[in-house]
């Protein structure tokens, strides 16, 4: 069978949204009791975010250079990050309801933007109604059997000391775990996903999808959306290596963590926050020299099949994980070479929402706060401008989302690597050492070359080298 991918999404810039902390419209009526915007995220606090108003903020999307907007949950929940799903038909009224997704998927493809939400099929809350049943009838449910039960009465609140009689996921009572081996409950995932496919979205992020230990079951998904729309992104998180889901029957690509965690080793060599990134999904990150880390990044390319390698998820950060410049010991270099790599690198870049500004965060909730449109005096006006320069050109040439790639040069703190296609020639020359450097590189041919962070034009001649500063890059495009 071959594989396929969405085409668009080869060509793609996302950029993720948490809609509690993005932006708020007024159009949206508020609850009574939120925190204030901006404030320290709490675990359980909400600030009011909403879809309207990001539908309000589409224009600061499209002139960053991003083309899709990949969503945390929307779906009516009893928490700020809506990962406890009561209604998968209902977007959160606090979000503004049905109608605001109607508005916001209406408004982003108007500008020519893609619309991914994120699907919490493993597990749904304790205010789910079939759940909320079980609670009530007990063993007289009509839906005992939609989720893991293995004893009356149940104890969805008590402490640990006392078995919640169910099975939860990671034993946290508050998601109950559906049983999946049920016709009734794959039925109903699945009819969730064909509905919002539909309403018009335009492809499904898959919340923890391994732990629905069943191909069959991701087949008969990818069967069902792809039926409805062949060019639906179905993304799954996966955290590691993840060859049994990307053989082209289940999914079209995932969170490529993989390429995070050397990123963040080379970029961040010097500065890593070993304190925030203990305990979090990255595991290890050991500091890397450029020779490990072209290792690293050349064998992730080798890992599926080259649909599913220009169709991955590359993000430098995310909802789960401390934001990459607090992770880098906020190291605003570290951040930039990390997206000069990111948005030069086969796969879709991903940016997290206000990396682009200069956001900082550290473990959950501490990475989920709300963005500055409050204090546009912290903005890291710089950073924005460095971001929407190289979104810009990943969206317009070919050759960065689809060439081939070729290290040149990896030595030291010193990397070279090209990308080709059909003739056009990209060069990256990054130097992530604390001195300025000179690259001559035998990869690098004589010739005019635009250079595009600066719109500086260059002629270079056969052995000549080229100096590049200490933590920048430069991005050569031949004219």
């Amino acid at each position: 069978m071959g594989v396929s991918t969405p085409e668009w999404v080869k060509d793609a810039v996302f950029y993720q949204i948490f809609p509690d902390r993005f932006a708020q419209s007024a159009r949206v009526p508020k609850a009574g009791h939120l925190q204030r915007w901006g404030d320290p995220p709490h675990p359980h606090k909400y600030q009011g975010g909403d879809l309207l108003g990001v539908v309000e903020h589409l224009d600061h999307l499209v002139d960053l250079g991003v083309s899709a907007i990949y969503f945390c949950p929307v779906f009516q929940s009893a928490s700020n990050h809506r990962y406890h799903t009561h209604d998968y038909y209902r977007v959160d009224p606090m979000l503004g309801g049905n109608e605001a997704l109607r508005v916001l998927v209406d408004e982003a493809h108007a500008r020519g933007l893609k619309v991914v939400l994120d699907g919490v099929f493993n597990h749904s809350s304790r205010g789910f109604f079939q759940f909320n049943d079980i609670l009530e009838n007990g063993e007289h449910s009509a839906y005992l059997d939609w989720f893991h039960v293995h004893g009356f009465p149940l104890h969805p609140y008590a402490g640990p000391e006392i078995p919640s009689g169910y099975e939860a996921w990671w034993g946290n009572r508050a998601l109950p775990k559906f049983n999946t081996r049920t016709q009734a409950v794959r039925e109903f995932l699945w009819g969730v996903a064909e509905h919002w496919i539909r309403f018009g979205i335009d492809g499904w992020r898959l919340d923890v999808p391994n732990e629905i230990d069943d191909d069959e079951f991701w087949q008969e998904f990818r069967r069902r959306v792809k039926n409805i729309n062949p060019e639906a992104y179905i993304v799954g998180e996966i955290w590691e290596n993840a060859s049994r889901w990307l053989a082209g029957d289940q999914f079209d690509a995932v969170m490529n963590y993989l390429f995070t965690r050397p990123v963040l080793g080379f970029f961040g060599a010097r500065t890593l926050n070993e304190g925030v990134i203990s305990g979090t999904g990255y595991g290890q990150v050991p500091a890397l020299g450029a020779e490990a880390f072209a290792r690293q990044v050349t064998e992730i390319l080798t890992l599926y099949p080259h649909e599913i390698t220009l169709a991955q998820l590359n993000l430098l950060g995310s909802h789960d994980t401390p934001r990459f410049r607090t992770a880098a010991g906020g190291d605003e270099s570290a951040f930039r070479l990390a997206t000069l790599f990111q948005m030069t690198y086969p796969g879709a870049p991903c940016i997290y929402y206000g990396d682009e500004v200069g956001m900082q965060g550290g473990r959950d909730p501490d990475c989920r706060r709300a963005f500055p449109w409050h204090d546009p005096s912290s903005w890291n006006v710089d950073t924005l401008e460095y971001t929407r320069k190289l979104a810009r050109v990943r969206r317009n040439r070919r050759v960065l989302s689809r060439g081939s790639f070729e290290v040149l040069h990896a030595r030291g703190d010193l990397l070279a690597y090209a990308r080709s296609l059909e003739g056009e020639r990209a060069v990256v020359l990054i130097n992530a050492g604390l001195e300025a450097a000179s690259f001559a590189v035998a990869g690098l041919e004589p010739g005019r070359y635009r250079e595009v962070l600066s719109g500086a034009p260059l002629e270079l001649r056969a052995g000549e080298a080229l100096p590049v500063a200490a933590r920048t890059g430069l991005l050569l495009l031949r004219e």
